[in-house]
């Protein structure tokens, strides 16, 4: 089985890559990331030098280079991670985010129609069906809860989902989809809530939190996330859409705090800043209908997940003080003799969070 993951040099792609390569050691993985800001090569280093791997620089909207590729591996699924992803991003530059979310997604689909695969999956988010209101702690979404976004960001990947769709029913491609929850695990990006948290707590730093922290989000350990996957990718439905979620709602402000706990630091540190605009009140996903069909359920608690979080991050400390630094970015370079693009977006993250 050939698997193109794209997207695979992120936090989400790199621990499936790292999961399907220990569970399916007979797969071959090729890995397609265009390495902007947030793909860090480095993540993948373990893995480099595998026969059964190969890593490819490419942008998904470039048709030529992923029609290329395509003719090169022949596939037998897609496996689209590839999005522009940070709200606070997509509100100050949404075109970036319906160049990569929509036409690249478009590119990719258009690529299996042409060479043949068995499944395109596409990775989508919770965010698509918009927030829910604090006080109604019964109300989860479900999959066929309306679509209502409110950042570019979210409306992106709700018009890719609904693209997927569209040529799923109008050209036959066996299709499936999957909105997770907020993710959380090793190898996430330092401009997200929880590492972002840790990395400014260890150095004693103001811990910026949006208005009262009170926004809820539900929390899916990462690697819960990829076993899910795995199963959509082998017994899902062509055709379906499949919620993935922790049964983990935590406030923003608890998560802070929990790390604050955790790490011997203060409270004093939070600092409440200005919310961000259209910021949704609560995320919470009835993972039913993949429980049911697919046998798949969250194995990882929050209390549990937090503190192997917050312990690979102490541990790790290179990987992301190298981020912090920008020194990540060199590392392709450095592997292959080519020159970095966006060099001078290394340190963004630190102005921004989940």
């Amino acid at each position: 089985m050939r698997i193109i993951v794209t997207g695979g040099a992120g936090f989400i792609g790199s621990n499936f890559i790292f999961y399907m390569m220990k569970k399916h050691p007979d797969y071959k993985i090729i890995c397609l990331d265009k390495l902007t800001y947030a793909g860090n090569l480095s993540t993948l280093k373990d893995v480099m030098d595998e026969p059964n791997f190969r890593f490819v620089k490419l942008d998904i909207c470039d048709r030529e280079g992923v029609y290329k590729l395509f003719e090169e591996e022949h596939p037998d699924l897609v496996v689209n991670f590839a999005a522009e992803s940070h709200i606070d991003r997509s509100i100050e530059n949404p075109e970036i985010f319906l160049q990569t979310n929509i036409i690249g997604t478009s590119v990719l689909m258009d690529a299996c129609r042409k060479y043949g695969i068995k499944r395109y999956h596409q990775i989508s988010t919770d965010e698509v069906y918009g927030d829910l209101p604090l006080d109604w702690p019964d109300l989860f979404f479900r999959e066929d809860t309306p679509l209502h976004t409110s950042s570019p960001y979210s409306s992106s990947k709700a018009s890719a989902d609904l693209l997927v769709g569209a040529y799923g029913r109008t050209y036959g491609l066996p299709v499936t989809i999957s909105r997770c929850s907020n993710n959380y695990g090793p190898y996430q990006f330092p401009e997200k809530l929880i590492p972002l948290m840790i990395q400014r707590a260890l150095d004693d730093k103001p811990l910026p939190v949006y208005g009262e922290g009170q926004n809820v989000r539900d929390w899916l350990y990462v690697e819960d996330h990829c076993k899910a996957i795995d199963l959509i990718l082998e017994k899902g439905t062509v055709g379906e859409v499949y919620n993935i979620g922790g049964h983990n709602e935590m406030h923003n402000i608890g998560i802070v705090k929990l790390i604050c706990d955790y790490l011997g630091k203060p409270y004093s540190l939070i600092e409440h800043v200005t919310d961000r605009k259209g910021h949704d009140q609560r995320y919470a996903i009835d993972p039913t209908k993949i429980h049911e069909e697919l046998g798949w359920l969250p194995e990882t608690v929050f209390k549990d997940g937090i503190k192997k979080t917050i312990q690979w991050y102490l541990d790790n400390k290179e990987w992301w003080e190298n981020i912090i630094s920008g020194d990540y970015q060199n590392y392709y370079q450095e592997m292959y003799g080519r020159s970095e693009e966006r060099k001078n977006e290394g340190n963004y993250f630190s102005r921004r969070l989940l």
